[in-house]
């Protein structure tokens, strides 16, 4: 049987936590961590966050973590390092989740590699993202109008900009690895950045 984790209902402080492979996880809720390491080696199916709060924190990617929502989580101060892919944070507002603690506020990905991530309610001008090759949209929604009528290469255009369409309108960022995402839509990183370099609403 697998052993299940569960950090709940305490604060820690000061402390390296590994999240290694095998073991389930959850965390919260009531889980308060203050400048804590989190070391992540566990898949994305194996942690469960339920709510919680980061603060001033590092957290690791030793693999790529794909698929998790950090949405309630509260996550301020926070250094993320490694990649991450189809990750959403912020707060999503959803009739379902009663804890209504999710947050990002003064958060660094400035070393991580985002690729698909979304970023939901918060202040961006708080985050530091992640430069060339990643790239983010901003305020991708409300701007999805105006990034049609440029020419994109390959399928980047039908797929990621029509796509924008069918997004939450909370959604304030979007993040993507401009190799990878070529690679998925038949054209390059320097295709694209040179469209993107014409677009004002991007960081890169």
């Amino acid at each position: 049987m697998i052993p299940n984790i569960h950090y709940k209902d305490r604060e820690i402080v000061g402390e390296r936590l590994e999240l290694a492979k095998g073991p389930l996880y959850w965390l919260g809720p009531d889980l308060t961590l203050r400048d804590c390491t989190v070391v992540i080696r566990a898949a994305a199916r194996s942690l469960t966050l339920m709510s919680g709060r980061f603060i001033d924190c590092t957290l690791q990617a030793k693999g790529e973590l794909k698929g998790v929502r950090w949405a309630r989580m509260h996550l301020r101060g926070c250094r993320f390092e490694g990649r991450f892919r189809g990750n959403d944070f912020g707060f999503i507002e959803d009739e379902l989740d009663t804890w209504k603690q999710g947050a990002l506020m003064d958060c660094d990905f400035s070393e991580a590699l985002l690729d698909g991530c979304r970023f939901y309610a918060c202040d961006m001008r708080t985050i530091r993202l992640p430069r060339w090759p990643c790239f983010t949209l901003l305020d991708p929604v409300r701007h999805a109008a105006e990034l049609a009528r440029e020419t994109w290469p390959g399928l980047f255009g039908q797929v990621t900009i029509e796509g924008l369409s069918t997004q939450d309108a909370s959604v304030v960022a979007l993040t993507y690895h401009a190799p990878s995402i070529a690679e998925r839509q038949e054209t390059t990183a320097e295709e694209l950045r040179a469209v993107l370099e014409r677009v004002p609403w991007v960081v890169m």
